[in-house]
């Protein structure tokens, strides 16, 4: 099936969504949960896999996109929006978090676009979604984020969201960029991706990084994020209470409730 040649645009500035216009019959992929609205005359339907196979592959050819879909931790299935009005209509996907969605032409990055497993929003019907096992098998034990990413085939438009700030890096042949693994939003396929040890033990533990960075190596492009969702969210955690109220309110509240401030003064009452 080709790719379906889709019009789109970005709205918003730190919570954005993209609105696509789909010509009667064509049609757009989107994440499961993704769906801002659509307009009268679009078609929703969920499919087994991505949808990138639909009528076609058979009954194993859906079975293997669906289970690339789960070891990326992805949803077995994906939503497909299809104009079945003889007008244009328009279907609007948002961003999970704030940061920005970027638009990829598979055309012009080489026809493959390798991303973060959750950085992956909407893209036109015949895009296929597959992971992409990093070849070095120290990635896979401190790669963390990056060991299992989802990779992007077709010569479509697709749409990938990115945490905070994005910035975009052309790497010459040899040229190396030291990333934390989190803030790798994607690459096209000519980046090489491993994991490089920090240095010294010290760095790591009083340093606040980890001991390991991402070293991609041209040539190709490279897009990063200043605000991963994982260490968002991690912040997050960090500052919310953990049974409810402050730090100061638990730590009171657990002490009457262990009745070691409550206990001892119904003691001095009793006697």
């Amino acid at each position: 099936m080709g790719m379906d040649v889709i019009d789109y645009k970005i709205n918003g500035a730190e919570m954005q969504f993209v609105e696509i216009e789909l010509d009667p019959a064509e049609a757009a992929i989107g994440e499961a949960g993704s769906m801002m609205y659509m307009e009268s005359g679009i078609a929703m339907d969920t499919v087994f896999g991505d949808g990138s196979s639909q009528g076609g592959g058979g009954f194993l050819g859906k079975l293997m996109g669906a289970g690339k879909r789960l070891i990326t931790g992805e949803s077995l299935f994906t939503t497909v929006f299809t104009n079945q009005d003889s007008l244009k209509r328009k279907v609007a996907f948002a961003a999970p978090y704030p940061g920005k969605i970027l638009p990829m032409d598979l055309k012009q990055l080489g026809g493959t676009l390798i991303c973060q497993k959750d950085a992956f929003l909407c893209a036109a019907r015949g895009v296929a979604l597959g992971i992409a096992f990093q070849k070095k098998l120290s990635v896979g034990f401190f790669g963390g984020e990056g060991f299992v990413m989802q990779k992007l085939d077709g010569d479509g438009l697709a749409f990938v969201h990115a945490g905070g700030t994005v910035m975009r890096r052309d790497l010459q042949l040899g040229e190396s960029l030291f990333v934390d693994t989190g803030c790798v939003v994607a690459y096209t396929s000519g980046i090489s991706f491993e994991i490089q040890y920090v240095g010294k033990v010290k760095t790591a533990l009083f340093g606040g990084e980890g001991l390991f960075f991402a070293k991609l190596t041209g040539p190709g492009q490279v897009w990063l994020q200043s605000l991963p969702f994982s260490r968002l969210a991690s912040r997050v955690f960090a500052a919310a209470p953990q049974t409810g109220g402050s730090k100061e309110e638990s730590g009171l509240m657990g002490g009457l409730a262990g009745g070691s401030l409550l206990g001892g003064m119904m003691g001095s009452d009793d006697d």
